[in-house]
């Protein structure tokens, strides 16, 4: 090798060692910065990398106030709840009703009908909403279905309107997605880029651990979990993607000994009855990947599974019973970053 080679070689060694130490440097003075709370009858955890080590916690509070006076159904005086409740239609009054609306929207269309957010009458009916009944007639659930539909509502980008006055809408398949993408946002724009945002369990995943140097990982319940024993059936690495996992581990109604869950299936108005223990979606906003989550769960693994096949911007993970034991299907996009235990 003749000395010319030498000297770039020694010169790309050197802006390595230049570049490592800054690196090195530079993710040294980035504290891993941590903020919890309570919001939407959850918590929220935070965890991003600042070099000025600020405090965000007050900001974030402040936007979930205005969040839940836009999209919270147990407020008496949101907007949505004035919407539900107003014979006709709503003009926005803050900027947070519009977006999770057309979300909704979208995935309603792509899902066929499997997300719907006017269910809410339904989910009351079920006692999954602030009373709790017993078990509904057929009568009764019928009379409902009737004005159950997303195409029922019309908006613009300045209010939103019923075509049917009984029609309602809920957020709560995917207010908290929507809450963390609002956090999310919010950090952005003070110029965080590595930051782990989780509320309810929905959240998004920005950059990289500074402290590891790796993406972030994040377990995946396993089905088998109580709420006094949880544990994983997998894990997966992300950056730059949200993630939610629905499941009816939990949150279920017990009637004449019958388990009933808490998602409810907008087409025949009766609580959906799958073989999906959960599913886990990955995309580029939590309150898509939030919706999509509750929709998989309507639809069950088998059509879930079709369905994916139209929708290669989604990463998805979903864990089911067959009659030999438990079993997963992931969508090839994701497979690289996943580990699940066997």
């Amino acid at each position: 090798m003749d000395n010319r080679w030498k000297n770039a070689l020694y010169s790309l060694i050197l802006l390595g060692v230049v570049a490592l130490v800054w690196w090195w440097r530079q993710s040294g003075n980035l504290k891993m910065m941590r903020v919890e709370g309570e919001t939407m009858a959850t918590t929220y955890h935070i965890t991003y990398f600042d070099e000025k080590q600020r405090d965000f916690k007050k900001d974030i509070d402040s936007l979930l106030v205005l969040v839940n006076q836009s999209i919270n159904n147990y407020n008496p005086a949101s907007e949505v709840t004035r919407f539900n409740k107003s014979g006709k239609g709503f003009r926005f009054e803050l900027p947070y009703l519009l977006p999770p609306i057309e979300i909704a929207g979208k995935v309603f269309s792509q899902s066929r009908g499997a997300f719907d957010p006017t269910v809410m009458p339904l989910v009351n009916l079920w006692g999954f909403g602030s009373a709790k009944v017993t078990r509904p007639d057929s009568a009764k659930i019928d009379s409902i279905r009737s004005f159950i539909g997303f195409e029922k509502i019309q908006y613009n980008k300045d209010s939103v309107w019923k075509l049917d006055p009984r029609s309602q809408l809920d957020f709560g398949g995917i207010g908290q997605g929507y809450g963390a993408d609002v956090i999310t946002d919010f950090l952005k724009s003070r110029g965080i880029k590595n930051m782990l945002v989780e509320l309810g369990g929905e959240g998004m995943a920005c950059g990289i651990n500074l402290q590891s140097g790796k993406s972030w990982e994040l377990g995946i319940l396993d089905p088998n979990s109580t709420q006094e024993q949880q544990f994983f059936k997998a894990y997966i690495a992300l950056s730059d993607k949200s993630f939610t996992t629905s499941g009816n581990y939990f949150n279920y109604r017990e009637i004449d000994g019958k388990k009933y869950s808490h998602t409810i299936d907008p087409v025949t108005g009766f609580p959906a009855t799958r073989a999906l223990l959960s599913a886990s979606i990955f995309a580029d906003d939590a309150t898509t990947a939030d919706a999509w989550g509750t929709a998989m769960m309507v639809l069950g693994h088998e059509k879930a599974i079709e369905i994916c096949k139209d929708h290669p911007e989604l990463g998805v993970f979903l864990i089911y019973s067959t009659p030999e034991g438990i079993a997963t299907f992931a969508t090839e996009n994701i497979k690289p970053y996943l580990t699940i235990n066997p």
